[in-house]
This record gives structure tokens, sequence and C-alpha cells, in this order.
């Protein structure tokens, strides 16, 4: 039964969104109606932190590969690329500066 209900809790809440204070106030309410014992409830609430917290992170994995691919695909030029080639018009400046000045 406890097992259950913490599917359901997890499924109906979201938990990849979840913040501290919503957990802790689901596990009062839980508490409160004698759905889980203060043990439970703080096992419960540890749980759903793990989960919530694992859930972010994987989230925001897939979201940087998303990223990484979008701007591949866009054939967009990185801050990298982008610092390289000012770098090499600076020594063609100079190269061009030094030939004039001859």
């Amino acid at each position: 039964m406890k097992e259950l209900l913490k599917n359901v809790v997890y499924a109906g809440v979201g938990a990849a969104f979840l913040t501290r204070d919503k957990i802790e106030e689901v596990r009062s309410e839980l508490v409160n109606k004698g759905k889980l014992t203060k043990d439970e409830g703080k096992e419960f609430v540890d749980d759903l932190i793990k989960k919530s917290e694992a859930a972010k992170d994987q989230l925001e994995l897939w979201l940087n590969r998303q990223v990484e691919e979008r701007i591949k695909q866009l054939n967009l030029a990185t801050a990298d690329e982008v610092a390289d080639l000012r770098r090499k018009i600076e020594e063609l400046q100079v190269a061009i500066n030094k030939q004039v000045g001859e």
C-alpha cells in the first residue's frame, strides 16, 4: 500500500519539479490523514527529494543535448570559433600594418 501511495503521489504531482516546501506539504497531509507515520513521512520526503533532484539533472542534461544538436543543425559559430576568427583578424591587421609601414 505504501509503495502504491508513493507511486500515485510521484505521478500526480510531477516529482521532477517539486520544491522542498511542496514536498513537506504533501508529507504533512499524508501524516495528518494517517496514511504515513512520521518516520515513513521523513523517508518519503527524502526519497522524493532525491528523485526530484535526479529528474532535474536528467532534464538539464537532455536540454543541453537538444540545444547543442539544434546549434549544430543551424551551423552557428561557437564562441570559441568567433574568438579564433578575431585573433586571426588581429594577426592579419598587424601583418598589413607592417607591410604598409615598410
